[in-house]
């Protein structure tokens, strides 16, 4: 069993096509990163808002906003507060696969997105 790459995170949805090829593409570089199957173990809202300093975006895009049970009246241009609750409680709103690695994170859509933080 390969061992796992220290300071490599996969925020994975085994049921998605994107994050199963962005893990693929990993395993592919000789990375195996720590799998978070984060709708099992959800991020807390520290962690969210980690993840968005590491990607140099605002939390809107983080969401998947054409998935179901997106809390009505919740916009891009909601307040960052109002987006990032709805992502607490509601976690399949997250888009996926989120990468992270040291200080830098990027969403594989598409996959290769996440190619220049390796």
């Amino acid at each position: 069993m390969a061992e796992v790459t220290t300071g490599v995170t996969i925020w994975h949805n085994p049921r998605c096509g994107k994050s199963r090829a962005t893990l693929a593409l990993l395993t592919e570089r000789g990375i195996v990163p720590e799998v978070r199957l984060y709708l099992e173990a959800p991020p807390t809202r520290a962690e969210l808002e980690e993840v968005l300093r590491k990607l140099g975006q605002p939390a809107a895009a983080l969401v998947r906003w054409k998935e179901a049970g997106v809390p009505e009246g919740l916009t891009p241009e909601a307040p960052e507060a109002a987006i990032l609750d709805a992502l607490v409680a509601h976690p399949r709103l997250i888009e996926r696969p989120v990468v992270i690695r040291a200080d830098k994170a990027r969403i594989g859509r598409p996959p290769e997105a996440v190619a220049e933080i390796l």
